[in-house]
């Protein structure tokens, strides 16, 4: 891929000194093409973990970006629908040929968006570019999974759940769900928080660097991020402006409370092992 950075980073300092749409030249055009299909084929990533810790890779972020600042809106279909957008959708017909399966009416895989092999994507489900899905992850109805968003392998993502995205500024991570996590439906994980492996999310449950985590396991409070194998949830701590007037019986923001998982019931992960099998 060192041709392929090379030739983005050398059309982002293009775009810096004021390059536009119109002024791109078919060489741009196929070298953003060749990205795109490099991020679909999983040879590139928005993001790795490096030295135990997730970190952007800058060049990648900024060929998702040119993607937009370099193409004029289009006309496109989908279905019986026709949208406005300066990307297509993702080409599937490479899906079963790996096992991954999507159902109609509402699956939508974005231009340069990597889905692994025997993965499941429910409908309505929307999965954008950059975006990462590992092998055997399931993606369920109303799921939004952000941009460059890092999604592992072995992944349950519960119905009307957002994975929300990092692509600016460059530097920053996105969100990341590790291997063998079982997010809960209606959860909300935002603003590059990172999930350790195996982790139990209950549902409903809001992920954000500025919501503290309590680590019982540990006993420390943590923020941005879950350690492996928690299991965790929300509950509500008494806010700093508790004792005001206007509050009748005291103010509450929430937490979240991280336990160890062995202490808890893993029935509901089991049936749903049994049955993907």
């Amino acid at each position: 891929m060192t041709n392929l950075q090379a030739e983005i980073t050398e059309l982002w300092h293009q775009y810096e000194d004021g390059v536009t749409a119109s002024d791109a030249e078919t060489e741009a055009y196929a070298t953003l093409e060749a990205f795109l299909d490099a991020l679909e084929a999983g040879e590139i990533r928005a993001a790795e973990k490096r030295d135990g810790e997730w970190h952007a890779n800058e060049w990648v972020k900024r060929g998702i970006l040119l993607n937009f600042g370099l193409r004029d809106i289009q006309t496109h279909s989908y279905g019986n629908v026709e949208y406005h957008d300066v990307l297509s959708l993702r080409e599937t017909d490479d899906l079963p040929e790996r096992g991954t399966r999507n159902t109609p009416d509402g699956t939508v895989i974005r231009r340069g968006a990597y889905v692994g092999g025997d993965a499941i994507l429910m409908s309505p489900a929307f999965v954008n570019i950059g975006a990462h899905v590992g092998d055997g992850t399931l993606v369920d109805s109303c799921d939004t999974v952000g941009s460059c968003a890092q999604i592992g392998a072995n992944v349950k993502l519960g119905a009307n759940t957002l994975i929300g995205g990092v692509l600016e500024p460059v530097e920053s991570a996105p969100v990341v769900i590790e291997d063998d996590v079982s997010i809960g439906a209606g959860c909300r994980i935002t603003s590059g928080f990172v999930v350790g492996e195996g982790c139990i999310v209950g549902e409903n449950t809001l992920l954000t660097p500025r919501i503290p985590v309590y680590d019982l396991v540990d006993e420390q409070i943590i923020y941005g991020s879950l350690p492996p194998e928690r299991r965790v949830f929300t509950r509500f701590v008494e806010s700093s402006v508790g004792e005001h007037e206007l509050f009748d019986g005291g103010a509450y923001k929430p937490a979240v409370v991280a336990t160890d998982i062995e202490a808890t019931t893993l029935e509901g992960t089991e049936r749903e092992a049994a049955l993907r099998e």
